[in-house]
């Protein structure tokens, strides 16, 4: 397979390097989308456009270069930066690919701004129906630039943002980078929620404040709303979040999720993960909702609604935290660790003799491997001049794993 060549064009309608053009002036095959073709060098060669989808496209790049043409492939920007570089490199294999870089437009972004850039995360929105990836960053970074598409517009970011209660970032907007009528401005979320903005256009969110309250595991109950000292006290939270060993990219249920204090703390260790708190109570789930904004734990995904029937629309979980007990069933429990992904695990909280009886039962039948610890835990009060240790209730914490495969 003759090597394929693929170009960075750049930013907007920059001038290319010499040796660039003299690739694209010697190409047999070249591939782009309608835009960077048309602003290519003239060139005799055969044009392939990049569309939706692109399989096809893939399979005639393919074909050109087993057949030894010489192939071109243009980008925007740099192409192994959110660019087509890495699919070409994943599809034909990086010995077949060289890439051949120019400035992409979060660095012209950056120089706008005069703001060094190594420190920008960055997310790509390109063809993605849900905003996951962009809660996640925003949680973790003071700076982050978003490409964006014509369905993941500045304005349905901004509501979205809104939605979550976001308030600690305003929002960068570079419509038209390096072409005729090209526009910079910085809005808040509320004004760019109004605002209708031209195509293409890119964004660079800067944080303008520190959420109200640092996030870290262990918090004292006092530093969460919640509902009449109904919060899983910090002791047994990390105990629990230990039980579940939550690796980075996993997704996380919290069920009956109460304050949402299980689901917040979950999130800093989920950091490329997803976290959903489940809970029934208008409330409680405004207090989840809230925690979450002072917390600034922007992944944490709320779901109001009324177990088990609004599990089945959520994504299979890694991890299950359940604090609440089995209920007067096991109806919920069975939906959920029927939704578990094998290999997974689940952890719940319980205090009720009842309720363990019944989770041990469910799970032995099942075959799966079981723990089970008693926590104990006293906190000191004052006493005159002295001090006490004063129980809280011992709470059971059980641990399950769901076979890699069903027996």
């Amino acid at each position: 397979m003759k090597r394929i060549e693929v170009v960075g064009m750049g930013v907007g309608n920059g001038d290319l390097l010499p040796s660039y053009k003299k690739l694209i002036s010697g190409a047999e095959v070249l591939v782009g989308g309608r835009r960077l073709l048309d602003r290519a060098p003239s060139s005799s060669a055969r044009q392939v456009v990049i569309e939706s989808p692109l399989t096809p496209v893939m399979e005639r790049i393919r074909e050109a270069a087993q057949a030894g043409k010489r192939v071109v492939v243009l980008a925007d920007g740099d192409p192994g930066f959110f660019g087509i570089g890495r699919l070409l490199g994943k599809t034909f294999g990086r010995e077949h690919v060289r890439i051949h870089p120019n400035v992409t437009v979060l660095q012209a972004a950056a120089s706008r701004l005069g703001m060094s850039w190594q420190d920008i995360k960055t997310v790509s929105l390109h063809g993605r129906k849900d905003l996951s990836p962009l809660f996640r960053t925003l949680a973790f970074a003071d700076r982050v630039a978003v490409y964006t598409d014509p369905e993941n517009t500045p304005r349905r970011i901004a509501s979205a943002m809104i939605q979550r209660r976001v308030d600690t970032f305003e929002m960068h907007v570079f419509e038209n980078m390096g072409l005729e009528g090209e526009r910079e401005g910085r809005y808040s979320l509320d004004l760019a929620e109004d605002t209708d903005f031209s195509l293409p256009n890119f964004l660079l969110f800067e944080r303008i404040k520190t959420p109200e309250v640092t996030p870290h595991v262990g918090m004292d109950e006092d530093q969460y709303l919640h509902h009449r000292g109904q919060i899983t006290k910090k002791e047994i939270r990390v105990a629990g979040l230990a039980a579940l060993r939550i690796r980075s990219c996993h997704t996380v249920w919290d069920l009956g999720a109460g304050s949402g204090s299980m689901a917040v703390e979950a999130s800093l260790l989920a950091t490329e993960g997803r976290v959903l708190a489940v809970e029934k109570r208008a409330g409680r789930v405004e207090h989840i909702r809230e925690n979450i904004r002072r917390t600034g734990c922007y992944h944490v995904e709320t779901v109001h609604g009324k177990m088990p029937d609004c599990l089945s629309s959520l994504p299979e979980p890694d991890r299950i935290f359940m604090g609440g007990g089995t209920g007067k069933d096991t109806r919920v429990l069975e939906e959920a660790v029927r939704r578990l992904r094998p290999g997974g695990r689940i952890v719940l909280h319980m205090v009720l003799l009842d309720s363990l009886h019944r989770t041990v039962d469910l799970f032995s039948a099942a075959g799966w491997s079981l723990a089970i610890s008693l926590v104990s835990v006293a906190r000191a009060k004052t006493l005159g001049k002295d001090l006490r240790m004063e129980a809280l209730n011992p709470v059971f914490i059980v641990s399950a794993d769901k076979p890699e495969k069903e027996n």
